[in-house]
């Protein structure tokens, strides 16, 4: 019912479900000394970020718009790491970030001049905080090496071996991201790798991030296990700040994807259900994953139900997931709710085929429904010109 009068395509956000996963986050802070930021790159819905700035300690980025948006849109801490960075862009985020994290020395060397005298140019006028990113070589990763920065001949992160300590001069941190949605035992064993490699280093700097990853507000995820393991860590190293950067820990469950059943075809005895969405464009994690989302009020397969095949509606062959189960025949019309769509949807969205980009809505806590945004043909034709 809470749906009937929202336009679709539309991902619609929960500012309950979010404000209960902001709480989660916030007595991790509060339990483990840690510092808590959001991704950006998972999430970046910022007219929540007043709220979410109330709960946490501030943002990070994956390059400069991404830092722009958590500088001026939340304005607390402001973190950012590419693999590279371009002398424009320095030239802004040495002015709004706090921390800049290089991917290789050669970054290091080629801007740590420009972070050195980055006081002179900043309001607050401290200097940013320079760190390294490492790679520890410890893949947690099973089948998904789309996801995994430990694998092999990976781009990201300086391994041991390559590690330059001669070069450590305006380095105050460091910094590693192993993890995709995963559990605090993946993080203990990545973090015995990181000390196994590079514990020396850890006397000798200020923080060390600790990246994202961390999937702390799943149902299952062993919370206790994570603070024991980070309160472990600081009892060995004092002294040392630890940052946490998730993502997906922000909107996991948080929302859905509402569509509407546009047409029905029939192929080998397969039903397929052609949706005002696309699986590539408004899903892609679904394709590049794979994963199968679970869909409202489809069923488990048994005799009696009825299966269909969900189709996007983009040229692209493979624009298709199935099957799902239901215990009734679908007719045109009616709305197909994909759960769980807020994180790596939005920011990851495209335009192909001139497809538009769902509306955007949320959930109040009064149960209404409050549209924020809708797109049309100008959002398209101002992307091509």
């Amino acid at each position: 019912m809470m749906f009937e009068g929202l336009p679709t395509p539309c991902y619609v956000v929960d500012e309950g479900r979010i404000r209960h996963n902001l709480e989660i986050l916030q007595q991790l802070e509060k339990d483990t000394g840690c510092h808590v930021l959001l991704a950006q790159k998972a999430f970046s819905m910022y007219s929540l970020y007043p709220m979410i700035g109330q709960y946490i300690s501030g943002t990070t980025a994956s390059g400069l718009y991404e830092a722009r948006l958590g500088y001026e849109e939340m304005g607390k801490e402001n973190h950012v790491f590419a693999p590279a960075y371009k002398e424009k862009d320095m030239e802004e985020l040495v002015q709004i970030c706090d921390h800049i994290i290089f991917n290789s020395f050669a970054q290091y060397e080629k801007y740590k001049e420009m972070c050195r005298e980055s006081a002179k140019v900043r309001k607050d006028k401290k200097a940013v905080s320079v760190g390294i990113r490492i790679n520890p070589q410890c893949s947690t990763q099973e089948g998904h090496e789309i996801y995994d920065p430990c694998g092999y001949a990976s781009r990201l992160g300086v391994t041991e071996e390559q590690f330059r300590e001669d070069l450590l001069e305006d380095v105050e941190g460091l910094h590693f991201h192993t993890l995709c949605e995963s559990t605090s035992y993946d993080l203990e064993k990545t973090l015995a790798q990181v000390e196994n490699r590079f514990g020396h280093l850890l006397p000798h700097i200020k923080w060390l991030n600790m990246g994202g990853g961390h999937l702390m507000t799943r149902k299952d995820y062993d919370t206790a296990h994570l603070i024991n393991l980070l309160r472990g860590f600081k009892q060995r190293h004092p002294g040392l700040e630890i940052i946490l950067e998730p993502g997906s820990a922000f909107a996991w469950q948080t929302g859905t994807l509402v569509s509407t059943i546009v047409d029905i075809v029939e192929n080998h005895g397969i039903k397929t259900a052609i949706l005002d969405v696309s699986f590539a464009c408004h899903m892609p994690d679904c394709l590049e994953m794979p994963y199968k989302p679970a869909i409202r009020g489809s069923v488990e397969p048994a005799p009696g139900t009825y299966a269909y095949r969900m189709g996007g509606n983009s040229c692209l062959s493979g624009d298709y997931i199935g099957d799902w189960h239901f215990d009734h025949e679908l007719q045109i019309g009616d709305r197909i709710i994909f759960e769980d769509m807020i994180h790596y949807t939005t920011v990851k969205t495209t335009m192909f085929n001139g497809i538009p980009h769902p509306s955007i809505a949320c959930l109040k806590s009064d149960g209404k429904a409050e549209i924020w945004r809708e797109y049309d043909y100008y959002d398209y034709k101002t992307r091509m010109d």
